[in-house]
């Protein structure tokens, strides 16, 4: 559940192409050159038509380029409220909460969440982790935009990248799985593959860094007993080393 009812998540529910805001091309200093928006649309005013970008936006790209300009950043929860109480003579509560709404369903928007970067305050500072379950379905959202308009299958992309995102929660697979897993028996497959995946490979990495530990050879010694090269080698048992450092 939102912790903040009147604020705009990062949820991924698919929104119209044409009402992409956050595909909109950036124009220099972050901005799109459009004319002036019509008179009280910085203050709310009428809705604008659909498919058009909210006039708000441009505005918030002028005050916050960090955040909002030519490369969009994963927001702070609280950063509606943050904006109101900047500047509450000039954002409208309504018309704010309907461009935060563009901006978080736009692609670019997703694609930013999807990467994994932590959210960041109004100039542009990281403050806080996302949430696995928030980077997974940001993924899952993008994967199902670009498939729509891609002719080859991008299912082993999306795999690797929810593999990625696997490993950088930290999480056990089956807490990953308790928080990410949907109704989309499709894309619920390819996750556990994911985590079947990563799990499997962490295991051998393990038991090569065991094996290795027993032979009191040097790495590149240990690599060729192992049919491997000396880099991948190091590679591995960093790996299995990195993962049993990490609290249980």
């Amino acid at each position: 559940m939102n912790p903040n009812a009147s604020e705009p998540t990062d949820a991924a529910a698919p929104a119209p192409a044409e009402s992409d805001t956050g595909n909109r091309p950036p124009a220099r200093g972050g901005r799109n050159r459009r004319g002036p928006a019509p008179q009280g649309a910085q203050r709310g005013g009428a809705k604008p038509p659909t498919g058009a970008p909210h006039p708000m936006l441009d505005q918030l790209a002028a005050l916050y380029p960090a955040l909002f300009g030519a490369e969009f950043l994963p927001m702070k929860r609280g950063i509606f409220q943050d904006l109101l109480e900047a500047h509450p003579d000039t954002l409208d509560k309504d018309g704010l909460k309907a461009a935060l709404a563009l901006h978080t369903r736009s692609t670019r928007y997703l694609t930013a969440v999807a990467s994994g970067h932590p959210r960041c305050d109004l100039s542009g500072q990281p403050v806080e982790d996302l949430a696995p379950e928030h980077v997974h379905h940001a993924l899952v959202e993008v994967f199902r935009r670009r498939q729509g308009r891609a002719p080859q299958d991008l299912r082993p992309k999306l795999r690797q990248r929810i593999e990625q995102a696997f490993e950088a929660s930290g999480l056990g697979a089956e807490a990953y799985a308790a928080l990410v897993l949907t109704r989309d028996e499709a894309v619920n497959a390819l996750t556990q593959e994911a985590l079947d995946a990563v799990v499997a490979r962490a295991a051998k990495d393990a038991a090569l860094l065991r094996a290795f530990e027993a032979s009191g050879k040097t790495v590149d010694e240990f690599a060729e007993m192992y049919g491997m090269g000396g880099a991948d080698a190091n590679r591995t048992l960093e790996r299995a080393r990195a993962r049993a450092a990490k609290p249980a």
